[in-house]
């Protein structure tokens, strides 16, 4: 039997291939295909499952086209009622590929058709538990997304079939069972993941919070639903996607793959209201763009940050991309199910500035800069990193207004104020100031480096360091 993991660091997302005997199955594929199909046909192999764990939320998954194009049967536990053709499995029921065996564990709680799939080898031990959202390395998922789509449920509602699912299907398993799940550190499906990927179930019987065996469900209750901040925005339309359906990924590409010269492109922008998403290095972005586009770097988190700052999913977008990295950046829109994109500006910011068409810069200092400010005059800082980054450590005087939450907070900054903006390394702050930028607001100033390069500068005064896990 083989199980190999396909990890994606941007999503924080796990996706496995299993084979055995010729037939393999696909856990929780990603929206672009090509790699499973290219996998199995590697080996020889035909893909005859797609186990999916449940309707993800974080992003679009790839079971229709690969359904589609391998002809393989797309699997959920009970209570999955999608809009399109699908095998409805039974707890406990046993699914044969090759000479393993997949035993379905229906697992309520992070939501109410999760399920876990126990895979047995050729010889009939039980090796490996797919878990899904049920259960992570260091924490279980987050009890709260559920009821979001169904309005009878709560989070504590939620947490309690959790608590009964790990307790009655998971925790009785073998400690040498290897734990696959579908998420690791990164990942907003939970607060508390371990940057490991896979580990023993024993191993986390023994260090993770969620399974302690003394733990009484009110605990567990409590414990799970403290401390959980609200989901990006984008969840809910991606589980609504996931269930009923969405265009094929090459459909997407078609529209996106669309090369406009700048006339045209400032045409369409200006037809169309669409978004212009600048993709390139921040640093480069703030020495100039086009006005009243936004930067959100590929080379960094981008889709899940697309999600959470882009109110509107179905928002017609341009792109502004690194020479040849059109199809790598509409390739992750798509996983956060932003399909809009109509095309891309033909030879990127050189071939817009070469037109003579208008430009825009953000400011930006050094953290040494700022330092010598600081000395003849007091200047407003803004942090935004997440609340919990700020409370470990963070500029003396300091305000913290977190990016994830700047289309709720933005009225909170003063318009004719100058603020001096910084994250943790830089690639927060030139979104942010971008977003704002767009919106009218002229006076913010990039901190080159983020909070690191504040740091290490030793002159500018920074609070005391309290340990992250010390926080509530």
């Amino acid at each position: 039997m083989i199980i190999e993991q396909i990890y994606t660091g941007c999503l924080a997302q796990g996706a496995y291939y299993i084979e055995s005997n010729g037939e393999a199955a696909i856990v929780d594929p990603l929206r672009e295909v090509r790699p499973y199909l290219q996998r199995a046909e590697k080996s020889g192999a035909k893909i005859k499952y797609v186990l999916e764990t449940h309707f993800h939320a974080d992003f679009v998954s790839g079971h229709l086209d690969l359904a589609k194009e391998s002809g393989a049967k797309i699997v959920y536990g009970p209570d999955a009622k999608p809009d399109f053709e699908f095998y409805a499995a039974e707890d406990g029921e046993i699914l044969q590929l090759g000479g393993a065996k997949i035993k379905v564990l229906h697992t309520p709680g992070h939501t109410m058709e999760s399920t876990c799939f126990l895979v047995s080898d050729e010889q009939g031990k039980e090796t490996a538990l797919f878990s899904g959202d049920t259960l992570f390395i260091g924490d279980v998922g987050r009890p709260d997304l559920a009821q979001k789509l169904v309005s009878e449920l709560t989070s504590e509602m939620l947490a309690g079939y959790l608590f009964d699912s790990l307790r009655n299907k998971i925790m009785p398993l073998s400690d040498d069972i290897i734990i696959y799940p579908a998420h690791g550190a990164g990942s907003a499906c939970g607060k508390n993941m371990s940057k490991e990927t896979t580990d023993l179930l024993g191993n986390q019987k023994k260090n993770n919070y969620a399974l302690r065996a003394d733990m009484s469900k009110d605990e567990f209750i409590k414990e799970v639903t403290d401390g959980l901040l609200p989901p990006p925005a984008y969840f809910p339309k991606n589980v609504m996607m996931n269930i009923h359906g969405y265009d094929s990924l090459d459909k997407v590409m078609e529209r996106g793959m669309h090369a406009l010269n700048p006339d045209a492109f400032e045409h369409l922008a200006n037809e169309t209201g669409a978004v212009i998403l600048d993709t390139r290095d921040p640093q480069v972005f703030v020495k100039g763009f086009i006005p009243n586009s936004i930067n959100i770097g590929i080379d960094g988190n981008f889709a899940p940050w697309v999600g959470t700052l882009i109110p509107d999913i179905n928002q017609p977008i341009l792109l502004v991309t690194d020479e040849g990295r059109n199809e790598e950046v509409l390739t992750r829109l798509s996983r956060v199910g932003f399909d809009g994109a109509v095309g891309y500006l033909e030879g990127g910011f050189t071939a817009w500035k070469n037109a003579g068409k208008e430009t825009d810069e953000i400011k930006s200092i050094s953290a040494e800069k700022m330092a010598e400010m600081m000395e003849t005059a007091q200047i407003t800082i803004l942090d935004v990193r997440k609340a919990n980054e700020f409370l470990s450590e963070h500029v003396e005087e300091a305000i913290n207004l977190p990016l994830d939450y700047i289309n709720e907070n933005f009225n909170r900054i003063d318009k004719n104020k100058t603020y001096f903006v910084h994250c943790a390394g830089g690639y927060r702050s030139v979104i942010f100031n971008s977003i704002m930028r767009s919106r009218g607001y002229n006076k913010l100033i990039d901190v080159a480096g983020g909070f690191k390069a504040i740091k290490e500068n030793g002159n500018i005064p920074i609070t005391a360091f309290v340990c992250p896990s010390t926080i509530k």
